[in-house]
């Protein structure tokens, strides 16, 4: 593991290059919007093939479903139910994330590997992304996608087969810090797990490490404001070029993140915005003012378990988050892990210690 003085800086060195390939525009990208980036309008339509970027388990069902938003968008989900469930209504865990990802990628494995463990669960397209509606396209909203959680929620509580006094959430890198804001306000959530974790609002507004001066998040914030005046006149957002396509020297976890979105022998799915999109250049405005983790400690008394690979340049939202978390909460650290690897990799991703979490804290009261 790096020094905490090596890491800091590390990461204020990569962050202005870093932010450009996750998220947030550069003048360059304002100015020349790439064309075949753009994403079209598209019904909500879904595939009944296994198109998952892992394979299907014989010991769970699977279920295309669909549910609405309070703000009356329609989201596509993914059902899993253990095959041997019996009659007895069951916990059940949403599942979310990564940021700029669908559910045919991490949180769909996750909701599939917790499934064979004993519990339904729902993986979901954020608004605007995936199977799910919402127009324009590829644009992400902390108050939309809080409200995306706390919908599918909804969607499990009212199923026959699925205990509502028994509720679980999973968030993964950018929907972590999502998820944790849904639980804050959404006490029907008992208990919850933040993996890989990102602060979206805190790394839009304040970069990587914090390393944003008030002079250049004034100067983000003019650039934006022109792009909304583009925006306006052409009648429709633009959009940047498409994610993580290296031109070469990107700092090494931005190279990882490419090693799992863009390999289709890995984590590439054509309807992600991180394999083969692009945000809308103006999507950061929302999260700016917007921190996610004001009310952290509101989560208490129901349980949070952070888990973050030891090597992740993102390590320090995990910390900070757990600090500013109320008892009682855990921080798991998975020796050797990056941060990607908690996205796929069967040997790193701590399955069995979630699951023994929500076993814990979701207990049959039967």
């Amino acid at each position: 593991m790096t020094s905490s003085l090596s890491r800091k800086t590390f990461l204020r060195a990569t962050a202005a290059a870093a932010a450009t390939a996750l998220i947030r525009p550069t003048a360059a990208q304002a100015a020349a919007p790439t064309a075949d980036a753009t994403p079209t309008a598209m019904p909500l339509a879904l595939t009944n093939a296994w198109d998952k970027t892992f394979p299907k388990s014989p010991r769970v069902e699977h279920r295309k479903v669909v549910f609405k938003s309070r703000y009356g968008i329609a989201l596509a989900g993914d059902l899993y139910l253990p095959r041997d469930r019996g009659s007895r209504a069951l916990a059940a865990i949403v599942v979310s994330g990564a940021f700029g990802a669908v559910k045919e990628q991490s949180s769909g494995l996750y909701a599939q590997t917790m499934a064979e463990r004993g519990y339904a669960t729902l993986a979901f397209d954020p608004s605007y992304t995936g199977e799910s509606g919402g127009e324009p396209r590829n644009v992400a909203s902390p108050d939309i996608n809080t409200e995306d959680l706390s919908a599918a929620v909804d969607f499990l509580g009212l199923q026959p087969f699925v205990d509502r006094e028994r509720l679980g959430a999973i968030g993964i890198c950018g929907w972590g810090g999502i998820t944790l804001n849904a639980v804050a306000a959404d006490k029907r959530i008992k208990a919850v797990v933040a993996s890989t974790m990102y602060d979206m609002s805190r790394l839009m507004s304040k970069g990587y490490n914090d390393s944003v001066t008030a002079e250049q998040r004034t100067r983000t914030l003019e650039q934006l404001g022109r792009q909304r005046w583009e925006d306006a006149e052409n009648g429709r957002p633009a959009y940047g070029p498409v994610s993580l396509e290296l031109k070469g020297g990107e700092p090494e976890f931005v190279v990882e993140y490419a090693e799992y979105y863009k390999s289709r022998q890995r984590g590439f799915h054509p309807r992600a915005v991180n394999s083969h999109g692009a945000w809308t250049l103006t999507t950061p405005l929302s999260f700016m003012n917007a921190p996610l983790m004001s009310h952290i400690a509101e989560i208490s008394p129901r349980p949070i378990l952070f888990v973050h690979g030891e090597k992740a340049h993102s390590r320090y939202f995990s910390e900070t988050a757990f600090a500013a978390a109320a008892q009682p909460k855990e921080l798991l650290i998975v020796p050797g892990a990056n941060h990607v690897d908690l996205y796929d990799q069967f040997d790193k991703i701590p399955f069995a210690a979630m699951a023994a979490f929500f076993d814990q804290h979701l207990k049959d009261r039967a």
